[in-house]
């Protein structure tokens, strides 16, 4: 391709030409999909850095919803500003353990866990292990041994706290280790969930662009403004990321729609389309950045991690969900 098509293609890419409309790269099965994404790579789009933070940036990936991308949202994100050299902590604290298994990290029963973190109360420097394939991409794993943890923190000292405890004695004392942490809550709104809340800087919610999107939003954010009035002041909803988006269906469009309307520039420009690669990728203990660098989904995550960094940290603008 000569260099005025490449160029002629990028900016059609810059824009999403897809189906799905803009900020959002159609599924990488199509043939206009993969000359975007072609056309991505071809400008180095995907390779340009991400501006760091002046401080590290706790983010908790939360939505008691289950099925709507969470956990998938929160790995290949990390992994998206890895690849663009920031460093990056991936936090598992959903029992089932699927962030760890998405990063390829071991996390049978006997492996130093979350669940020493939180229960034992163990310095998070012995179980922070480096993912395979990135030279800045950190996991803390979860094992089938915090299943049981909500029920041994009812009784215990600052129940809600012991995250918070560590991530300050193992992130924000040394405020050059990780750029980014993200916590990957479970799909409930019990104390693992409460213990997130507490230890983050900004909640970060996916949302479905399907029927029911919104069920139990409304309870999610009533559930961060009690914390934020009694546990952590600074807590607020700073992202809110459309995933599964499916620009062939009438219904995507609506539900981007009504929630772009409800909670305004909260929502990234930047939506992640329903992909098979995004969907394959965990069966393979890799995120999509690294299964298939050069799909829709890949590159959609990179546009949101981008957005996200260019956000800046923002504090004092962001959304604190009072506009319900």
């Amino acid at each position: 391709m000569v260099e005025n098509d490449v160029v002629s293609s990028a900016r059609r890419a810059s824009e999403f030409a897809d189906v799905g409309g803009p900020g959002v790269l159609a599924d990488s099965d199509t043939p206009i999909a993969r000359e975007a994404a072609a056309a991505l790579i071809a400008t180095g789009r995907n390779r340009m850095p991400m501006p760091k933070p002046d401080s590290p940036r706790v983010m908790v990936v939360a939505n008691q919803k289950g099925g709507v991308g969470k956990t998938t949202t929160a790995v290949n994100l990390a992994a998206a500003m890895a690849v663009s050299g920031l460093r990056v902590l991936v936090l598992d604290l959903d029992p089932q353990g699927n962030a760890s298994t998405a990063l390829g990290i071991d996390h049978h029963a006997e492996i130093p866990s979350i669940y020493d973190v939180i229960i034992e109360q163990n310095p998070m420097d012995g179980v922070v292990q480096q993912v395979e394939g990135f030279e800045t991409l950190w996991c803390v794993p979860a094992t089938i041994d915090l299943a049981g943890s909500e029920i041994e923190l009812v009784s215990t000292v600052s129940r809600e706290a012991r995250l918070r405890d560590a991530i300050e004695q193992h992130v924000k004392a040394d405020g050059g280790r990780y750029d980014y942490v993200f916590i990957d809550c479970p799909p409930s709104l019990g104390l693992l969930t409460v213990n997130a809340l507490v230890g983050g800087d900004e909640v970060l919610i996916p949302i479905q662009c399907e029927y029911y999107a919104l069920e139990g939003l409304s309870q999610l954010l009533k559930n961060i403004d009690m914390v934020r009035a009694h546990l952590n002041q600074e807590l607020a909803v700073s992202t809110i990321i459309l995933t599964m988006y499916d620009g062939r269906t009438r219904l995507a469009s609506q539900v981007a729609d009504e929630v772009r309307r409800y909670f305004g520039d909260t929502v990234l420009k930047s939506a992640v389309p329903r992909s098979v690669r995004i969907s394959e990728a965990p069966s393979y203990g890799q995120t999509v950045m690294t299964y298939d660098p050069g799909s829709s989904g890949a590159l959609s995550y990179l546009e949101a991690a981008r957005e996200i960094a260019e956000r800046g940290v923002g504090r004092d603008d962001r959304t604190t969900g009072d506009q319900r």
